[in-house]
C-alpha cells in the first residue's frame, strides 16, 4: 500500500475460542477488511480465509516447547504497521484481555501513540465447557466459577495462582493453559482439601470438530485424560457440574462430528454446503474444481438475450447460467421485463430461487432436479414446435438438448460461461488426499472429472475414501471413471446431500 501520511489504527480482536462462528459482528467486519492481520497459532483458518485477498497475513503463534515471536517483536510489529496508516486487527484466540496478552499489547499502543480498540471474544473459558456440555453454574450444583490460569509469567510469581486457596473456594473452578502441569495442579488442589473425588473434565481442543472430553475424579484426571490421547490445547473444569455433562453434552453428539469432508463446488458455492457440514460437526475441506468464467465471446449470448421474444422457453440448468444472462441483460439496460411472454425453466429449486431473486417465478420446476428431470418435464408440457433457448456452460453434457429435438423442439444453445479447473487447487487437493478425507462430495459430473484431473493417482487416490453425489447422473459419472460410489442423495440438493451423509455415518456404515 506504500507508506501513509496518516496513522493507522490497530484492533485488538478476540477471534473466540476456535469454532469461526462464535467471532463477534464486529470483529467479522473488521477481519473482513483490514490491510494486516497478524494472528496466533491456534486461530481457525477459515477465519483467516476471510480476509481481504490483499492483505498481509502474519502468523506470530507460538508452538508450546519451541522458540517463538517475543511478544515484544509483536508490540513492534503492531506498532510498525500502524505507523504505515494501516488497519491492523491483531486477532488473538478467545478474548484479548482473558489471558492473552492483549493488556500488554494494548500498553505498547498507548505508550507509542497509536490509535487503538479492544474487541471483545468468546473466551474458551465459558463456551469450551458449554461445547463438552458443561454449564459453569447451575441452582442446584454452583453459584459461581473461577478462571485460573496453569501457566503463569515466569518472571512474576506474584501472578501465579494460590492452590491453597483455590482449594477451599466453592463453586467451579476453570484452569485454562493447564494442560502440561496438571498433574501437579490437581495434586496441590487436593492436598490443600479439595476432595480427591471431585467431578472433573479435561476439554481438549473445544468447539472444534476434533474436540474429545473425558471425565472422572480430581486425583486420577490427569492420568485419565492422558490415557485418553487428549493432548493440548486443553480446558480443565472442576466442580460437581460436571455431572451434567451427560445430559447436556450436545456437540460431541453431532452427526458428522470430526468427519474430514472434501467440497468440490465452485469458490462461491461451496460456503453453504460447507455451512452445512460444520454445522453437523464435519470438516469441510474446500477445494474448488470449478472456476465460472465468462465466454470467451459475449456475441453469441447477446443475440440470445437481444431476442428473447422469439422464443417460447428459457432454460436455466444452472444458477450460473441464470446470473449469465441477467448480467448481460443489465448491460444491455434491461430487465426481467425482457422475458414477458417467455416461459421459464429451472432445472431445481436452487436455480427457481435464483430466478425468484431477478423477480422471475419459473413457470417449470421438475421434481428431480437433474437434466434428464428437466427434460422429462418439457416433453410433459408438450415442447413440440417450440422454440427453447438453452444458456449453458462451455462444457455442458448433449442430453437435455437431445431429447428435446427428439421430440419436436427447437433447441438453441447459447455458452453462458466457461468452467476451468482453477490452478491453485491440485495442490491443495493432494495435501487433503495425503491428510485423509473420509468422503469426498460430488454436486455435478465435472466436478468428479475436474477432481480426478487434480490428483496424480486419479481414482487410486481415492480408493480409501467414501463418494458421495448428489444424485444418480453425478453418480453415474463417477463410477465411470473408476469411483466406487457409497452415498448418493435421495433429493438433487445441498440439503439432500447432507441428509445422505448423515444417514450413512449414523447408520454405522
Amino acid at each position: 500500500m506504500g507508506v501513509l501520511s496518516k496513522v493507522g489504527k490497530v484492533y485488538l480482536v478476540g477471534a473466540g475460542p476456535g469454532d469461526p462462528g462464535l467471532i463477534t459482528v464486529k470483529g467479522l467486519r473488521l477481519l473482513e477488511s483490514a490491510d494486516v492481520i497478524v494472528y496466533d497459532r491456534l486461530t481457525n483458518g477459515r477465519l483467516i480465509a476471510m480476509a481481504e485477498p490483499g492483505a498481509i497475513l502474519v502468523d506470530v503463534g507460538k508452538v508450546p516447547g519451541q522458540a517463538g515471536r517475543k511478544q515484544s517483536d509483536i508490540n513492534s510489529l503492531l506498532i510498525r504497521e500502524a505507523r504505515l496508516g494501516k488497519l491492523v486487527v491483531r486477532l488473538k484466540g478467545g478474548d484479548p484481555f482473558v489471558f492473552g496478552r492483549g493488556g500488554e499489547e494494548a500498553e505498547a499502543l498507548f505508550d507509542a501513540g497509536i490509535p487503538f480498540e479492544v474487541v471483545p471474544g468468546v473466551t474458551s473459558a465459558v463456551a469450551v465447557p458449554a461445547y463438552a456440555g458443561i454449564p459453569l453454574t447451575h441452582r442446584e450444583h454452583s453459584s459461581s466459577f473461577t478462571v485460573v490460569t496453569g501457566s503463569s509469567a515466569a518472571s512474576n510469581e506474584s501472578v501465579s495462582p494460590d492452590w491453597q486457596a483455590l482449594a477451599k473456594i466453592p463453586g467451579t473452578l476453570v484452569v485454562l493453559m493447564g494442560w502440561s502441569t496438571l498433574p501437579d495442579i490437581a495434586a496441590a488442589l487436593v492436598r490443600n482439601g479439595k476432595p480427591g473425588s471431585t467431578p472433573s473434565a479435561v476439554i481438549s481442543w473445544g468447539t472444534e470438530p476434533r474436540q474429545k472430553s473425558v471425565v472422572g475424579p480430581l486425583d486420577s484426571i490427569a492420568d485419565i485424560a492422558r490415557a485418553n490421547g487428549l493432548t493440548s490445547p486443553a480446558v480443565v473444569v472442576i466442580g460437581d457440574v460436571v455431572s451434567l455433562r451427560d445430559r447436556a453434552n450436545w456437540f460431541e453428539s453431532l452427526p458428522l462430528l470430526g468427519r474430514r469432508v472434501l467440497v468440490t463446488r465452485t469458490r462461491n458455492q461451496a460456503g453453504i454446503l460447507s455451512q452445512r457440514l460444520s454445522d453437523l460437526g464435519a470438516v469441510p475441506l474446500e477445494i474448488p474444481t470449478i472456476e465460472v468464467r465468462p465466454p470467451q465471446d459475449y456475441a453469441e449470448l447477446d443475440s440470445a438475450c437481444a431476442g428473447l421474444s422469439s422464443f417460447d422457453w428459457v432454460v436455466f440448468a444452472s444458477s450460473n447460467a441464470v446470473h449469465a444472462v441477467f448480467d448481460r441483460l443489465k448491460v444491455s439496460g434491461r430487465d426481467s421485463r425482457a422475458l414477458h411472454g417467455v416461459k421459464v425453466a429451472a432445472v431445481g429449486p436452487a436455480t427457481g430461487k435464483v430466478l425468484e431473486g431477478y423477480g422471475i417465478t419459473p413457470d417449470l420446476v421438475p421434481t428431480t432436479a437433474t437434466s434428464t428431470g428437466l427434460a422429462d418435464s418439457l416433453v410433459e408440457s408438450d415442447v413440440h414446435g417450440s422454440r427453447i433457448l438453452l444458456p449453458r456452460a462451455d462444457i455442458a453434457t448433449r442430453e437435455l438438448p437431445d431429447m428435446l429435438i427428439d421430440h419436436g423442439a427447437e433447441a438453441v444453445e447459447v455458452t453462458a460461461y466457461q468452467t476451468v479447473i482453477p490452478k491453485e487447487s491440485r495442490e491443495r487437493a493432494m495435501e487433503a488426499v495425503r491428510a485423509g478425507v473420509d468422503v469426498a462430495t460430488f454436486t455435478s459430473s465435472s466436478t468428479v472429472r475436474n477432481l480426478l484431473r487434480l490428483l496424480d493417482d486419479g481414482a487410486e487416490s481415492l480408493a480409501d475414501t467414501r463418494i458421495a453425489c448428489i444424485g444418480p447422473t453425478t453418480a453415474a459419472t463417477a463410477g465411470r471413471l473408476g469411483l466406487k460410489v457409497d452415498i448418493v442423495a435421495n433429493t438433487p440438493t445441498i440439503d439432500g446431500l447432507t441428509a445422505a451423509l448423515v444417514e450413512f455415518f449414523t447408520s454405522g456404515k
